[in-house]
């Protein structure tokens, strides 16, 4: 098995006719399951029946889940609301959201059958990155019950790859830990990968000529945006590879394939993804960017159908990739979300398209965004943090050809571009958080 690049390569081959039928099979199976046993889904799918959902354009039949209304079930009815099919009596995992919104984390339960679920979607993306039972993989996550790294973690250990855990440690410890162990595989966010290699460097460790050759990227958006990933697989002297997934489904929903970077595959063999105009609520099709809704056919505890999941994305048809997978792709990854853009003085600021120009430059260490209301008006201010080699003279030209690019992205629109000390800026073990808007209203 371990000479061929798939998987499963039953359902990565499989043709589309045939995909779609497993998965409206799929899909009238799990509205079945979860109108007779969700009270939440009792409710909302009191009109359908699992035999109406015979053709794609039969999905409209059932409603959309927000995250509003999961966070509205779980405070009227805690701690888990009223969408799992049983109680904790019979899960053996508890897990939550990241709960960077400022609000109490999304809590979802998982059975036993769940989480071997949730690994083996894991493996699709490993095993689609390289990864094989001779592996040795160090997962740099702090593993608190934030779902992060979970699922790949037993994903590696199913593959046969040995397993480290980096929890609860310094960075220093991590890096120090890779080395010592000779780790071929490093799982983290894209922002920490950087943070692994900035701390590599202070510490005098070669990570460009050591053993690693393969960096497994998730948490950001940032995995897919070229000049991020370009950055970590120069700092590290590996190939980098997105991912993405989410504690509402349990697990990893999309991968880069090795032969279409910047691309990743939905495993549409276990979940049913549409694209519609966040306005209107209508699927669009490919190559318009939209919102990801989610719909998963494996996660039986918490069941999880239609759920807007607030991603933009770009769907293109599975043709683009040349591997032979006849699963559709996101191209770009997930671009950023739809409550990320800022209007700024009547321009769309995204966070990812800021990183996108940041990235592409030497000499910054870290970076933050931050919007304020001034004088009857908005301002934009870029705060960078340098590597100590860069002196004034450098600084002063990088600046100005940070803001002449910035303007250039951004219809001209002015971004004040300043130094801060180093160190002063904040690190991020999880998801980064590099925009902060202080006005009251936009």
């Amino acid at each position: 098995m371990t000479d061929q690049p798939f998987w499963n390569p039953k359902t990565e081959l499989m043709p589309r006719s045939d995909l779609r039928e497993l998965q409206l099979a799929k899909l009238r199976r799990v509205v079945g399951w979860a109108k007779d046993r969700s009270p939440h889904y009792r409710r909302t799918l009191a009109g359908v029946e699992p035999e109406q959902i015979r053709t794609w354009s039969d999905i409209d039949r059932i409603p959309f889940l927000t995250r509003e209304e999961w966070m509205t079930s779980q405070d009227a009815h805690p701690p888990f609301g009223e969408l799992p099919v049983t109680g904790a009596e019979n899960a053996i995992r508890l897990h939550t959201t990241s709960g960077t919104s400022g609000r109490t984390p999304l809590r979802a339960l998982d059975s036993r059958k769940d989480w071997s679920w949730a690994a083996e979607m894991w493996c699709y993306a490993l095993w689609g990155a390289g990864v094989r039972p001779h592996d040795v993989g160090y997962v740099a996550f702090g593993y608190g019950s934030f779902i992060g790294f979970w699922g790949l973690h037993n994903g590696l250990e199913k593959i046969g790859a040995l397993t480290i855990p980096g929890g609860a440690q310094t960075t220093a410890q991590r890096v120090r830990q890779i080395q010592d162990f000779g780790a071929t595989v490093v799982a983290s966010t894209p922002t920490y990968a950087l943070r692994l290699a900035s701390e590599a460097e202070e510490l005098g460790i070669d990570l460009v000529n050591g053993p690693v050759r393969t960096v497994i990227l998730s948490g950001e958006p940032a995995g897919s945006i070229p000049e991020t990933k370009a950055l970590i697989e120069r700092k590290w002297g590996a190939h980098a590879f997105d991912t993405a997934g989410m504690t509402e489904v349990s697990t990893i929903v999309m991968f880069e394939p090795s032969d279409h970077p910047g691309g990743c595959h939905v495993i549409e063999d276990h979940l049913l993804e549409q694209v519609i105009d966040p306005d209107t609520g209508r699927e669009i099709g490919y190559g318009e960017r939209g919102e990801r809704v989610c719909t998963s056919f494996g996660r039986s505890t918490t069941p999880l159908l239609r759920y807007r999941t607030s991603d933009l994305v770009v769907k293109v048809p599975h043709s683009r990739a040349s591997s032979g997978r006849t699963w559709d792709l996101y191209e770009g990854g997930i671009i950023g979300r739809v409550d990320d853009m800022k209007l700024v003085r009547g321009t769309n600021v995204y966070p990812g398209a800021v990183e996108a120009i940041v990235r592409g430059f030497d000499g910054i260490e870290e970076f933050q965004i931050r919007i304020s209301r001034q004088a009857e008006r908005d301002e934009i201010e870029l705060l960078v943090e340098t590597l100590p080699t860069v002196d004034d003279a450098g600084w002063d030209l990088l600046a100005d050809r940070l803001g002449v690019e910035l303007a250039g992205a951004h219809e001209g629109l002015r971004f004040l571009v300043r130094r801060a000390a180093a160190g002063a800026l904040p690190r991020f073990e999880l998801k980064a958080r590099r925009l902060t808007d202080l006005r009251t209203a936009v």
